[in-house]
Formats: structure tokens, sequence, C-alpha cells
């Protein structure tokens, strides 16, 4: 258990790594539409947009084979790859930093510490995100509908990038990776859909157009994901799209505004 490990230990990691499970999860989602011009602008190459702009605001919290108990949320994209349907993973918060790194390091998930929690009142749920002091979003159903349980799979999409070490471009090309997640549903709940969404300068999600609400769904399963390397983007071309999936450091500049 020291600083490095046995070929035993090794072992034993990589398989957690290679398998990980997210158990007991309870999400809550407000799907919508966008704008078709924003969802192309904000899709790296090569990820292509859906017919539909879809995206979709998830709040939620789950245990796990991997990086213990947490809560998070996420805002997705529905985006293709070689003629695979998924989500583009835009924004995400989560409350601990074990499983931001776990995620960060193997998926490339654009993870971010944030506060979350989901709330439920008979047929009404809520759920909230909140960032250095800021609700970023609100979620809220009226969930009546019950679809049963079920079992299936699902696609979501991320790029494996990092800044160069002399801070000016990107290390290499980034790397998108695809991670395939089985669903083992034990409710699945649906209904009418509320949702709020603020911004701040390291979190814009305020300037994600909001065309129409589609529905909020409710949602207890078990996770299993598997991912893979898929296609690489040119450091050049992913730059822009890395730094927008992390905060603006020179507006963490206090040394100019020290007395």
């Amino acid at each position: 258990m020291g600083f490095v490990k046995t070929p035993e230990e090794v072992a034993r990691i990589e398989a957690t790594l290679a398998a990980p499970r997210f158990a007991g999860a309870q999400l809550l989602s407000v799907e919508f539409l966008s704008d078709p011009a924003f969802v192309a602008a904000v899709l790296p190459p090569p990820l292509e947009a859906v017919e539909q702009p879809r995206m979709r605001a998830m709040a939620g919290r789950w245990e796990s084979n991997c990086v213990g108990d947490f809560h998070g949320g996420t805002i997705y994209v529905a985006a293709r790859h070689q003629g695979i349907e998924g989500e583009y993973q835009l924004s995400q918060f989560i409350d601990r930093d074990v499983p931001t790194i776990f995620g960060r390091d193997l998926f490339g998930e654009p993870k971010k510490f944030g506060a979350s929690g989901l709330r439920r009142r008979g047929g009404h749920f809520r759920a909230w995100i909140e960032r250095d002091g800021l609700r970023l979003v609100e979620l809220e159903g009226e969930i009546d509908r019950d679809r049963g349980p079920f079992t299936g799979a699902g696609y979501s999409f991320n790029f494996k990038s990092r800044p160069a070490a002399d801070g000016r471009g990107l290390q290499e090309d980034a790397i998108l990776t695809r991670m395939r997640t089985e669903v083992r549903a034990s409710v699945s709940l649906t209904g009418s859909a509320e949702m709020n969404l603020r911004g701040s300068v390291h979190d814009p999600l305020d300037q994600i157009p909001i065309d129409s609400l589609t529905r909020a769904t409710y949602l207890e399963a078990d996770l299993v994901a598997s991912c893979e390397a898929v296609a690489r983007t040119p450091a050049a071309v992913f730059a822009p799209y890395h730094h927008g999936r992390n905060d603006d450091w020179s507006a963490h500049d206090t040394e100019a505004t020290r007395p």
C-alpha cells in the first residue's frame, strides 16, 4: 500500500478502473430543446449534432465500487460519432475530490467541485447544483407517469486533454472517449418539467438557449460503465474547447486586487 504499487495491487486497481459500477443511482433529469447553432458551436470535432438540438440537465447521487458515495450533476448535449448516438458532457459538477479525479483522469469528464441536492415530496421532485455560492441549476418535476423497470444501454462522449507544461496550447492532441453505460433501472418515472439555469464567468450555463422543455424524468438504477478511446482531435483545434471546459484562470487573479 505504498507509493509504488506491487504487481498484485496494480492488477486489483486496474480491474476496478476497467469495470466501474455506480449503484443505487437516484437521478432527476430535465430534457429540453436548444438552438441548433449553439449545439453546433459547443460540440468539438469530430462529434456531430443529431437531428434535433436535444440537451439534458441532470442532478443526483450515487454509490460505487470505485469512488465511494457522491452527489453531482451534468449538462449533456446530444451528439453522434461514427454512427453512434450519445451525449457529450458539456459541464459537470461533483461534491468530492475522489470521483472528480477518477472521472477526469479516466474518462476525460469536465468535472469541477460543486454542491448538489435532490428532494422528493410525493410526485414533486426538485434538484439543484451550486458552485461558489451560486445556484447554477434548478430542476423541478411533477412526475406522475410510471414507465416501469427496464434495462438498456447508452453512450457518452468526453475528451481527455491537458495544457502544455509552458502554458501555451495543449501538451498533445485531445483524445475522444466513448463510454458505454449499462442501465438496470428499478424505478423509471416521467412528467412535466421546470428549469432555471444561471451562470458565471467560469460556468456560463446562462448562455445555453432553452427553446422548450420536453419532460422531467426520475430514475433509480445501477450503472455499469466501460470506456474506450475512439478518435483524436488536433491540439490546436481542441484548445478553445479545453479552456471552455475549465475555469478562466485569469479571472482568479487575487494578486491584482491585493491592498
